[in-house]
């Protein structure tokens, strides 16, 4: 097996606990977290696997430097992201942030009435990144097969995971 598919299994592992805990959608978090962080490969500072920007909740924070789309236009900047101990605290900031955070409460709200994956992608996919493209890529992997059976295997080994 190959390191991405090692970061893979991993990844599931987490997001299948985490989604059957807080109700955030394993392909999702998955998704997020392979365009992040190139599929695990490459986290913005210490173990920031979803570019996670600092907040007044986040005690550590490092300074990377990144690209944004402003304006239309890439641009390369340095910016405040958090730093984590470890992927697994990534992955619960991640989905305490999708579930919880303020910017995504409408997006959460109309996911918990129509379980519409997709939609939840869009509405996230706008506040969450400025790429114009991020949601199409999130949802071409969440859709792949790779990270349907990472997620089925994960159920299996998860207990109480959902189906």
């Amino acid at each position: 097996m190959d390191d991405r598919q090692t970061r893979l299994n991993e990844v599931a592992r987490i997001a299948v606990e985490l989604e059957s805990q807080t109700g955030c959608p394993a392909q999702l978090l998955i998704s997020q977290w392979a365009l992040e962080s190139k599929w695990g490969a490459k986290p913005a500072g210490n173990a920031n696997f979803f570019g996670v920007k600092k907040s007044d909740r986040h005690e550590k924070c490092c300074t990377v430097t990144t690209r944004e789309v402003v304006n239309g236009k890439s641009v390369v900047q340095d910016l405040d992201f958090a730093d984590y101990d470890s992927l697994e605290d990534s992955c619960r900031d991640y989905a305490w942030l999708i579930t919880q955070g303020a910017p995504y409460h409408h997006a959460w709200a109309q996911y918990q009435k129509d379980r519409n994956l997709h939609a939840l992608i869009e509405a996230v996919a706008a506040k969450y990144a400025t790429d114009p493209q991020y949601a199409f890529l999130a949802a071409t992997i969440a859709g792949q097969s790779n990270v349907a059976q990472a997620i089925a295997a994960a159920r299996q080994e998860v207990p109480n995971a959902t189906a």
